[in-house]
């Protein structure tokens, strides 16, 4: 596949089949993930993939303490945007596209209740990528290196026919990530991919995103 090509038409999934990616597809798709450029090539990122039985067990206490209200602990900078901002028109208005799709009203609260669940069951992906870097870093010092090699996962992916939605609701019981996915205290968790193959009549995985022309987020200086 193109990489231009990739890069183009790469879009978040959301619901994906059952079957299993296998370890042997998801370490190419790693390997090509460390290649990713990084600071004076120190390559802050760790990942965990999680899958089978293990990520059954993870999403159903993860779920449990969503629904019992056990408080989120993230180990990460949630992200947040002013109310007042084209950063949260843009939320808005993917919500609002994907609410259209999967025919959730605004007033319906179940609804809305089970499609933010959806999400901490990383969509129901068959396996999951959690990426982590070492406590002895900044937190934010390693994050630019890490979004490098988080779009190498979704780009290799896409080359090999799987579907990748980038997403932090699954990591932010980290308690629960470290005991399934035997990650030492010593690393901070930072972001998850799920992935596995689209399921391609889930609703929401019609979602292209819309993006800003060029022109208007560029300034051009000697041209």
């Amino acid at each position: 596949m193109d990489v231009i090509d990739a890069i183009k038409s790469r879009k978040s999934i959301r619901g994906f089949k059952p079957d299993a990616v296998s370890k042997e597809l998801l370490k190419e798709i790693l390997e090509a993930a460390c290649r990713a450029p990084s600071a004076m090539n120190t390559q802050p990122w760790e990942f965990y993939v999680v899958g089978g039985d293990v990520l059954k067990k993870m999403r159903v206490e993860i779920v449990d303490s969503l629904n019992s209200g056990v408080p989120i602990i993230p180990e990460h900078n949630v992200t947040g945007w002013p109310k007042e901002s084209v950063f949260r028109d843009r939320q808005v208005g993917l919500a609002i596209e994907l609410f259209k799709l999967m025919d959730i009203q605004r007033e319906d609260t179940e609804k809305r209740a089970a499609w933010m669940e959806r999400g901490f069951r990383f969509f129901d992906a068959p396996a999951v990528i959690i990426i982590a870097n070492d406590c002895q870093l900044t937190e934010t010092g390693p994050l630019l290196d890490l979004g490098a090699a988080m779009q190498n996962i979704c780009l290799a992916a896409l080359a090999q026919g799987l579907g990748t939605c980038i997403e932090d609701q699954g990591v932010l019981y980290p308690k629960i990530c470290r005991k399934y996915a035997n990650i030492p205290e010593n690393k901070r968790i930072v972001i998850s991919i799920a992935i596995g193959y689209p399921d391609p009549d889930f609703p929401a995985n019609k979602l292209v995103s819309s993006r800003e022309a060029v022109d208007k987020v560029t300034t051009w200086t000697g041209f």
